[in-house]
């Protein structure tokens, strides 16, 4: 078994990360079963400005983090805005293969991506999908069914009739015990609408997902930890490799917080989750340290 208080000092380097283990929902997971991945999330590629200083750096050192583990995670999930937003498709696609160079150095053979709407929203996707693939998709792994949904290429903070339905078929193929994992970039709940927050037809699939009785969804985003319930299911908000926004509708305007040089990893963060057939354990834990 990896050393987690080891993973948790060597990400803390890069930030935003997930440790998740014990998923198969049995009373013993045998060595086998076990495993872990890490998320990372909202790393913002291209942004430049006063909120973090050190925004070209701070994806080499995850990925440095990762590599330093001794035991590699099984995958790696990036849960959208890979990439800072641009209007001009040239840039756009000049900061995918910049971010696309930059991951392939992990030493991690299977990645999965999904667009955040900075990626995504100003082209449906369209180059999102020309650097990695296609934006919504499922596929399992040592027991779990792991669900990717795209909230954020449809206009409008959608998922749409067409995913929905996808979505649907999906499920119908799981028993209704199964352990089901769900990633997505915007939360499927209406956490702050204002601040682009939610998911309009969010509640469509939290609908889907309802008669499931083991089902988790991870999402980013918010660039916070953030911890909700939708009847028996519960949906939790990774940290941001790039910079921390204020908490849900605690003013006007979500801006960045602040820039702390003396403390340049505040509000960046790494999240261990543990999950076992009777509860999940998730601690987040602050960066403070340079």
């Amino acid at each position: 078994m990896i050393d987690r208080r080891k993973f948790l000092a060597l990400t803390a380097a890069g930030g935003g990360a997930v440790f998740l283990s014990g998923l198969t929902g049995t009373a013993v997971a045998s060595a086998e079963e076990e495993f872990y991945f890490v998320q990372m999330s909202d790393m913002h590629w291209g942004y430049s400005g006063p909120a973090n200083p050190q925004a070209d750096t701070t994806l080499a050192k995850a990925v440095l983090a990762v590599n330093a583990l001794e035991q590699a995670p099984d995958f790696i999930v990036f849960t959208g805005d890979l990439t800072h937003t641009t209007d001009d498709p040239v840039i756009r696609r000049k900061r995918m293969a910049e971010f696309r160079d930059i991951v392939a150095g992990l030493n991690v053979k299977t990645i999965y991506f999904i667009p955040g709407e900075h990626d995504a929203s100003l082209d449906q996707g369209a180059a999102f999908k020309e650097y990695f693939g296609i934006t919504h998709y499922s596929f399992d792994h040592k027991g779990v069914h792991f669900i990717a949904l795209d909230n954020v290429s449809e206009p409008g903070a959608k998922i749409g009739d067409e995913q929905l339905e996808w979505l649907n078929n999906d499920l119908a193929k799981q028993a209704t015990d199964a352990r089901i994992v769900l990633f997505t970039h915007r939360p499927l709940f209406d956490l702050a609408p204002k601040w682009d927050w939610a998911t309009r037809d969010g509640s469509k699939a939290v609908a889907l997902l309802m008669p499931y009785s083991n089902v988790t969804v991870f999402y980013g985003h918010i660039h916070q930890e953030h911890h909700h319930m939708t009847g028996h299911i519960p949906h939790h908000a990774a940290r941001s490799l790039i910079f921390p926004l204020p908490a849900p509708g605690s003013q006007e305007q979500r801006t960045p917080l602040p820039w702390n040089p003396d403390a340049p990893l505040q509000g960046l963060g790494v999240r261990e989750v543990e999950e076992n057939r009777t509860q999940t354990e998730i601690n987040e834990i602050p960066l403070l340290k340079a």
